[in-house]
């Protein structure tokens, strides 16, 4: 299935307006495309950045996905020309996003309040590295200046050294698109209710301040009882066996006592330091030195079994390679192949969510770059004389 085809799933007849580039803003509209919106995505002549970070011309798999189901026009904003045709374009969309630099759309002129006063009903989305104001805000911002910005190194420090580490997956980027759609379709419900639009605000800071917040800031939560001492870092629940690696959890008493037989330390369950969830916790680097110390006598399938009985919560550690074989991420029909042009035959992750009412479409491919340009001037009403002026001219197609 090509780009645009969809017409199911939840989203299916609203119109977006995408400006984004790379992962965030691709990311969090690309989820929306899953779930069956018309993503119209405008590119200048060079493409998104994205496109180009691998071996493939125009296609990389990070592309792929955050880009599959949108439609891709090429228009070229820095020249003036091409203002009539995005405003069209913002006039008949329910969503706009962009994430360019803070003042950088509103240079273009395509601001929020400009685009609210030609469209009332737009849900118009601005995602930033820091927010749109402070010290940092004219930074460049990519994912690790959030990491370390937000404390998220230094939950990962090295419990020995102390020295703050990246999370090795574009975290705050991914979480950043997860917390704007969820803003958009918030937008979305409330303009259902009202009739009006709005200009929804996100940035990445903003976002992983808030991600990490529940248990990461647990001992800066309490005014005027911080815990400046607390370690940065605890275990990471990565456990060495005999012949392998596993990951396990015990929250609850009987968890707890479960997890003790399992491993042949019956003495462990009425070990003062550890006889409550409290305890356990707060004696956690001793309780996970002493599991970690026990299950390496054990081989993985051998302990993991005894786990499950036990109804311990665990699991083998897996590389991304296994994890594509593995029954349960099968049995969930998780990962499907497609025909993407450019690339050939590829893998993709489905869409997390499944939808009784209103059934996704299977994964389509994404666009190559301006793949959509004729097809969308035409249905703004543009005829041919205009599209080829405007192609003529450097303003519109593809580069």
């Amino acid at each position: 299935m090509s780009a645009g085809d969809s017409n199911s799933g939840p989203l299916a007849g609203l119109r977006i307006v995408d400006v984004t580039s790379v992962i965030s803003g691709p990311g969090a509209m690309g989820i929306l495309a899953d779930q069956g919106a018309d993503v119209i995505k405008i590119e200048p002549p060079t493409g998104d950045i994205m496109r180009h970070r691998g071996d493939d011309p125009d296609f990389t798999p990070g592309f792929v996905a955050c880009n599959r189901g949108k439609r891709s026009i090429v228009l070229d904003l820095k020249k003036p020309e091409a203002a009539p045709i995005l405003w069209r374009l913002i006039e008949q969309a329910d969503v706009f996003a962009q994430n360019f630099r803070p003042g950088v759309i509103e240079r273009l002129g395509f601001d929020a309040e400009a685009a609210l006063q030609r469209n009332p009903r737009l849900v118009y989305l601005s995602i930033s590295g820091v927010g749109k104001s402070g010290p940092y805000a004219d930074k460049r911002v990519y994912d690790p200046v959030v990491q370390a910005l937000s404390g998220m190194a230094d939950i990962q420090a090295d419990p020995e050294t102390a020295r703050p580490k990246m999370i090795r997956t574009l975290v705050a980027d991914k979480t950043t698109a997860i917390y704007a759609a969820q803003a958009v379709t918030a937008a979305l419900l409330a303009r259902g209710r009202t009739g009006k639009g709005q200009h929804v605000e996100i940035s990445m800071l903003d976002t992983m301040v808030s991600y990490i917040w529940p248990e990461a800031m647990a001992p800066f939560t309490k005014i005027g009882r911080e815990d400046h001492a607390a370690k940065s870092t605890a275990h990471d629940m990565i456990f060495p066996t005999a012949d392998g690696y596993i990951t396990l959890g015990a929250v609850s008493d009987k968890e707890w006592k479960a997890l003790c037989l399992a491993v042949d330390r019956p003495e462990l369950i009425d070990d003062p330091r550890f006889l409550t969830a409290g305890l356990r916790n707060k004696n956690r680097q001793e309780r996970m030195e002493t599991i970690e110390a026990a299950l390496g006598d054990h081989g993985t399938a051998d302990i993991l079994t005894a786990l499950e009985a036990g109804d311990v919560p665990c699991a083998p550690v897996l590389t991304r390679w296994e994890m594509l074989s593995d029954p349960q991420v099968l049995a969930n029909d998780l990962v499907h192949e497609i025909d993407q042009p450019g690339l050939g035959p590829v893998r993709q992750a489905r869409g997390a969510a499944h939808f009784n009412a209103t059934p996704v479409a299977p994964i389509p491919t994404a666009p190559a770059l301006g793949e959509h340009t004729d097809m969308v001037l035409e249905e703004l009403g543009f005829d041919a004389d205009e599209i080829a002026a405007f192609r003529a001219g450097g303003i519109a197609g593809k580069s």
